[in-house]
């Protein structure tokens, strides 16, 4: 008969040891319970090392020579053993890495926890510290770690929150752009607009590689950008767009001039931009005090930039010309840029389309913790 683990049967040769625990206690069920963890390649390292000892323990080895061959000492075994006998997998499986019976008393931990909420530990040491001086007990930092596993903790980064407006005026804008949309006639347009200054350095960003391949790209030494003064319409996709030497009312009006310009024959275009202080300045004031004017502007909410869709357009651009390409000369970073807005929206907006939506939602900070 083949042994079940012919690697261990080579590790223990022919030499036969008298076993302190009798073999054969687990049942055929319990038995397919334990392989399929040894066997499960997504099963935790460790969980699947104690379904082994067991098995080989109902195998008949010994606890010593187990111990040897899985790198333990033989009473870590006999305590796997004695847990699994008297509460089952369940609780092999379960008590894991954060560690065993806690030294301090409930209403101990629930103080603990208390002080923890009311602050931001970046480390450790504070922790112990206040462990120490309150409780009397010692820590380290491992043991400190696995405490505040058990207790629900753990070490995160917190997210840098944007400033929004309020989720009221949020709500009012989607309500009114869509109360736009739906009303709009065939002899009116609607355009979102804002500014973009692509920086002339690499952008290093995540991807897939051969694991081992230690990718790389070289940097940049410039400090130089490209102004692009945009607009985009999310039904036909036409973009149209000027490269000001600075970002200002001049431009903004350059901008209104070119979208009146795309659409002859439309009555009224909406355009929808935010409230920097160049689109409300005197050179839009007096583009839109023509007799003739057919630009109607939307404002935006203050420090909602996610109710505008053409910052979804940029981050396309940086993913198709930015991120990790190198660039020799700025002049060729600048071309690069201006070949997106020239050639790849024209020919290829259908592939990215989705990407760039007016699928919006109120964005606000009532489910974070908000430090400082």
């Amino acid at each position: 008969m083949e042994p079940e683990f012919p690697g261990l049967t080579q590790w223990f040769g022919t030499i036969h040891f008298t076993s302190m625990i009798n073999a054969n206690f687990l049942s055929s069920a319990e038995r397919l319970e334990l392989e399929v963890c040894v066997r499960s390649q997504r099963e935790d390292h460790g969980i699947a090392r104690r379904a082994n000892a067991i098995l080989l323990l109902d195998d008949g080895e010994n606890c010593a020579q187990i111990a040897k061959f899985l790198y333990l000492d033989d009473d870590t075994i006999r305590g796997w053993h004695k847990t699994y006998r008297l509460k089952g997998w369940d609780a092999l499986s379960t008590d894991g890495w954060q560690g065993g019976q806690s030294r301090m008393a409930g209403t101990q931990e629930d103080e603990l926890c208390t002080w923890l909420d009311e602050r931001f530990c970046r480390s450790t040491v504070e922790i112990r510290s206040y462990i120490g001086s309150q409780f009397g007990f010692e820590y380290s930092h491992s043991g400190c770690i696995k405490l505040l596993a058990r207790l629900g903790f753990e070490y995160r980064k917190p997210k840098a929150l944007p400033r929004v407006s309020s989720a009221e005026k949020q709500a009012a804008f989607i309500s009114l752009y869509e109360r736009l949309m739906t009303e709009i006639g065939a002899d009116e347009a609607v355009y979102f607009a804002d500014a973009v200054h692509p920086e002339y350095q690499t952008k290093p960003a995540f991807g897939w590689v051969k694991t081992g391949s230690n990718p790389g790209v070289p940097t940049t030494a410039g400090r130089g950008r490209v102004n692009i003064h945009g607009a985009l319409n999310l039904e036909t996709f036409d973009a149209p767009f000027v490269e000001p030497t600075t970002v200002d009312g001049i431009s903004a009006a350059q901008l209104l001039t070119k979208i009146e310009a795309r659409n002859p024959y439309k009555r009224l275009i909406h355009v929808i931009w935010d409230n920097a202080a160049y689109h409300k300045g005197p050179d839009v004031r007096a583009f839109l005090a023509r007799p003739d004017c057919r630009i109607h502007l939307i404002q935006l909410p203050p420090y909602c930039p996610h109710l505008n869709p053409i910052e979804r357009l940029w981050a396309v651009m940086h993913q198709k010309v930015t991120y990790n390409r190198y660039y020799p000369t700025q002049k060729q970073f600048a071309n690069a840029i201006l070949r997106f807005f020239r050639k790849t929206i024209p020919s290829e907006w259908k592939t990215f389309r989705d990407q760039v939506s007016d699928n919006f939602r109120v964005i606000t900070h009532e489910k974070v913790r908000v430090l400082g």
